[in-house]
């Protein structure tokens, strides 16, 4: 269990930049834990005979094949400084925060069961009995 996404000063103050950040995070860390198969497949068995030592496998089409199932990352920038600067330069948070605006902006969550708004009135009708507020 990953325990305070999205808090800064040990729990003082939330921030929904920090928290999309922690959530790419916590996919990452997700990937890494299922492992990594390793199989002829996987270990490029075939292409490493086809090509030969010291060739270029980067225009393999098995690279290409394999290469984004190791990592898929929203928000974490891997391009060359170059390229990054002529895209605009932007940080981790700011493209987070980009996210955020969006997610705000247009998601619609979907309405809760009868059975789940009934589980949440039920509580709070008990809790009140039980403080002595009146509804």
């Amino acid at each position: 269990m990953i325990y305070g996404s999205g808090m800064l000063e040990s729990g003082i103050t939330f921030d929904y930049g920090q928290l999309v950040l922690d959530c790419e995070f916590a996919r990452m860390i997700k990937h890494t834990l299922q492992g990594i198969p390793v199989n002829d497949d996987t270990l490029a068995i075939d292409p490493i005979k086809e090509i030969g030592p010291g060739k270029d496998f980067l225009m393999h089409k098995h690279t290409f094949k394999y290469m984004r199932d190791q990592s898929k990352p929203e928000l974490i920038d891997r391009k060359m400084r170059g390229t990054w600067e002529k895209a605009g330069a932007t940080t981790a948070y700011e493209r987070a925060m980009e996210k955020v605006r969006f997610i705000l902006e247009n998601h619609t969550p979907d309405p809760l069961s009868r059975d789940v708004l009934s589980k949440i009135r039920s509580i709070v009708v008990e809790t009140e009995k039980e403080m002595g507020i009146k509804s």
